[in-house]
C-alpha cells in the first residue's frame, strides 16, 4: 500500500429518479478538499442479482489509498441489455458534472468491476459515447459532459456472454453438472433474450468484429481454477482460455492489457483487491 491509510466516510445518495424508479448509490469517500480520482465499481450478478454492497471490502480499500469510490445500483434482471449500460453511462456523466460537490478530477475517472459487472465495466468503457447507452440526458442545469474513462479493472469477468451461456449449458447437459451450470442459462436469458443479444453486447466479439471502440489501459484479474469465467470456447480462433483471447484480442487492437492471475481461494481478499488499487494510482494518480 503506497502512503498512510486515509479515513473516509460512506454515503449513500439517489442519483436517478425516474417515476417510481430511484436508483442508489453508495460513495466512498476520502477526507480531504480533494480533488480526488474517482472509481466506479460494478457489482456482479450474472445480471440478475447483486446490489452496491457487494464490492465493500475493495471499495473501502481504494477509499483509504485516495480515491473516490461511487458503488452504484443499477437496472438489471428482466429488465434486460442495455438497461444497466444506460444507468452506469449516466452514472459517470452525473458524477463528473457535479466534480466540485464530490471533491473529484473529472478528467481521472476509472470503472472496475466483478464478473458480470467485468462485462459491463469493460463495454462501458469502450462504448462511451453509444447512443443507446447515453440515451439519458442529465438534469436541467448539469453542465455537458462524456462518459468516457481513463482505466478499467476488471475482475473475473463474464468477458463473453454468448460463449458462457453455452459453455454453462454444455456443462448442464452431462450426467452430474456443477450447479452452477444449471442455473446459468436462465439467468443469461432473463437479461439477455436472445443470443443475438449477447453477441452484440460482447467486448470479446467487439474486437474480433474489428469494432472502434475505446481501449483504456485495462487489468484483468483472474483467479484459478475458474471454470465459471476462465474456460476455454470451442469456437474461439485461439487455443487459450478466455482471459487469453481477450488479452490477444486487445493488443492487436492497439490496448494496453495487464493480466494477472491469483489462487482461485484467495480472491476475495487483498489479494485481488490491493492490485486493483495500485492499478488506478498508476493510472489515475
Amino acid at each position: 500500500m503506497a502512503g498512510s491509510p486515509q479515513s473516509f466516510h460512506v454515503q449513500d445518495i439517489i442519483y436517478r429518479r425516474d417515476g417510481t424508479l430511484s436508483l442508489p448509490m453508495r460513495l466512498f469517500r476520502p477526507e480531504g478538499a480533494g480533488p480526488f480520482s474517482l472509481v466506479l465499481d460494478i457489482h456482479g450478478g450474472a445480471w440478475t442479482s447483486g446490489d452496491l454492497a457487494d464490492g465493500r471490502e475493495r471499495d473501502e480499500t481504494l477509499a483509504r489509498q485516495g480515491f473516490v469510490v461511487a458503488a452504484p445500483n443499477f437496472r438489471h434482471a428482466g429488465d434486460g441489455y442495455p438497461a444497466s449500460l444506460v444507468d452506469i453511462n449516466y452514472a459517470i456523466r452525473w458524477l463528473k458534472a457535479q466534480a466540485s460537490e464530490f471533491h473529484i478530477d473529472p478528467a481521472r475517472v476509472g470503472i472496475a468491476g466483478t464478473s458480470s459487472g467485468g462485462h459491463l465495466a469493460m463495454l462501458a468503457a469502450m462504448r462511451p459515447s453509444d447512443r443507446r447507452y447515453a440515451a439519458l440526458t442529465l438534469p436541467a442545469g448539469f453542465a455537458e459532459t462524456d462518459a468516457a474513462v481513463r482505466a478499467v479493472a476488471m475482475s473475473w469477468p463474464v468477458i463473453n456472454p454468448l460463449s458462457r451461456y453455452r459453455h454453462a449449458r454444455r456443462l448442464a447437459d452431462r450426467t452430474t453438472p456443477p450447479e452452477w451450470a444449471v442455473a446459468m442459462p436462465a439467468k443469461h436469458d432473463l437479461y439477455w433474450k436472445s443470443e443475438a443479444a449477447m453477441s452484440e453486447g460482447n467486448p470479446m466479439l467487439a474486437l474480433e468484429r474489428g469494432e472502434r471502440v475505446e481501449l483504456p489501459p485495462t487489468l484483468w484479474v483472474q483467479g484459478r481454477p475458474d471454470d465459471i469465467h476462465d474456460y476455454r470456447d470451442p469456437e474461439s480462433p485461439i487455443p487459450g482460455t478466455e482471459s487469453e483471447r481477450f488479452a490477444a484480442n486487445y493488443r492487436r487492437a492497439g490496448g494496453q492489457i495487464e493480466v494477472l492471475y491469483i489462487d482461485n481461494a484467495t480472491r476475495a481478499s487483498p489479494a485481488s483487491y490491493e492490485p486493483v488499487a495500485a492499478f488506478f494510482r498508476r493510472h489515475l494518480g
